[in-house]
């Protein structure tokens, strides 16, 4: 399948995935304010607390180079959030950015406390470069669980990361309970890889995750191979 689509493709593809949100009782928001961002977080019960990924006072969240995506019940409670930022690593690879804790930090150097490391294991994160999109911070309501809907979320992430950006790469990094429940399955995404151990011992983070990714390739072949379905096909996706 040729690579190339177009930005008609790309919104038919969202606007088709909203569409299974909303069937499925949740409607979708999105910005840039991050500030913003840490105050919904934070008053989403049961979510643990946003990693400095996201925060607006640890990391570099211009406008354009990250947003997020959160999703309302319909009495307008939030059941669902994640956020995407991306990263030109044109002179350096994924592991390097991991292991440095820039992805992490905006000046790991002034900014990350005594004991924080992280240790990439996964060997093709040192393939992965150019521009890399990061897709995180994922969290869904329990009452919303087991229904399908990450598999939704995560497409509309895939369309608008490559809407904005069009990355090289578009990675998530997900416990091993998301790998053995299946859970990471319906991310729509192809490859995964152990270790990544993160250790923020000030901020009681020690992680011990998978990295799953997709090349722009494949997240363009997903995109056009979806909208290229007819409609009949398409509904089920959102079982």
């Amino acid at each position: 399948m040729n690579e190339y689509i177009s930005i008609l493709d790309v919104s038919n593809y969202i606007c088709l995935f909203d569409d299974i949100g909303q069937k499925s009782g949740m409607k979708f928001k999105m910005g840039e304010n991050f500030e913003e961002y840490v105050e919904i977080t934070t008053n989403a019960a049961g979510k643990s607390p946003t990693q400095p990924h996201f925060q607006p006072d640890s990391s570099r969240l211009e406008p354009g180079r990250a947003f997020w995506i959160v999703g309302e019940d319909q009495s307008g409670k939030v059941a669902h959030v994640q956020a995407l930022r991306v990263d030109d690593l044109k002179t350096t690879n994924l592991a390097e950015h991991l292991e440095s804790l820039e992805a992490c930090y905006a000046d790991p150097k002034i900014q990350a406390r005594s004991g924080s490391s992280c240790v990439c294991r996964a060997p093709t994160a040192r393939n992965i470069t150019r521009l890399v999109a990061y897709q995180g911070d994922i969290w869904l309501r329990e009452d919303f669980r087991g229904q399908g809907l990450p598999r939704t979320f995560s497409r509309i992430a895939f369309g608008l990361a490559w809407a904005k950006w069009s990355p090289d790469f578009i990675y998530a990094l997900v416990p091993n309970w998301s790998i053995e429940k299946g859970v990471a399955d319906q991310y729509g995404y192809l490859h995964r890889e152990a270790q990544v151990v993160l250790s923020l011992p000030d901020l009681g983070i020690e992680d011990d995750d998978w990295l799953i990714w997709l090349t722009r390739r494949e997240l363009s072949q997903l995109i056009k191979g979806t909208v290229a379905k007819t409609p009949a096909g398409l509904s089920d996706w959102g079982e």
